[in-house]
């Protein structure tokens, strides 16, 4: 016998499918799973159902929020700094930022980075609607915090280039995350630190 039967391997195949998993990671997976009471694989089964289910993107930011609200918990929080706006590209590295405790504006999620290797351009992210929001308050300054890889500056010189002749002030946060290195691998005080010394572009 050289492969599991059918329902096992079709459940590895399928934790093959997810981010930095490989096939002995998946099978550990599934054999973890396996052994699991049916009331455990219940709870896991709706829990992955909610999350398609009961989450949707902020119509403000594009940050997750539960269903029932067009907008996130930060969008809807009258103590938050609305005359500025952080920009990251997943709402995972916006988490990061908010654990940081540094920063009290609003923030606006991309979707990714401009990366023509991978097909994502301009239009692909959720940058109209960033020039949108910029055009329709008054915003005084857009801080550009993505990661410190080409894409993310290719991305972030193009957000200038759109957003100088609004005549907002664009800052960076200072690169004392590690270049190469995904901001959702930081640490809270590399980001704290990365904040603070934002520079201008």
């Amino acid at each position: 016998m050289d492969r599991y039967p059918e329902p096992l391997e079709n459940l590895i195949k399928e934790f093959q499918k997810l981010p930095s998993i490989g096939r002995k990671t998946a099978e550990r997976l599934a054999f973890y799973l396996l052994h699991q009471p049916p009331e455990e694989l219940d709870l896991l089964s709706q829990a992955v159902t909610n999350v398609k289910e009961k989450i949707r993107a902020c119509k403000n930011c594009f940050n997750y929020t539960e269903i029932e609200n067009e907008r996130c918990e930060i969008c809807r929080d009258p103590k938050r700094d609305a005359s500025i706006i952080c920009v990251v590209s997943h709402p995972q590295e916006l988490l990061k930022l908010e654990k940081t405790r540094e920063y009290h504006g609003l923030y606006h999620v991309l979707g990714g980075l401009i990366s023509p290797v991978n097909g994502v351009g301009p239009e692909q992210l959720h940058i109209d609607e960033l020039l949108l929001r910029l055009q329709q308050s008054s915003i005084r300054e857009v801080i550009l915090a993505l990661d410190p890889k080409v894409e993310g500056e290719a991305t972030a010189m193009y957000l200038a280039r759109k957003i100088k002749p609004l005549g907002i002030r664009i800052t960076q946060i200072a690169h004392g995350v590690p270049v190469g290195r995904d901001l959702e691998f930081a640490d809270e005080v590399t980001l704290s630190r990365a904040l603070a010394g934002r520079i201008a572009l």
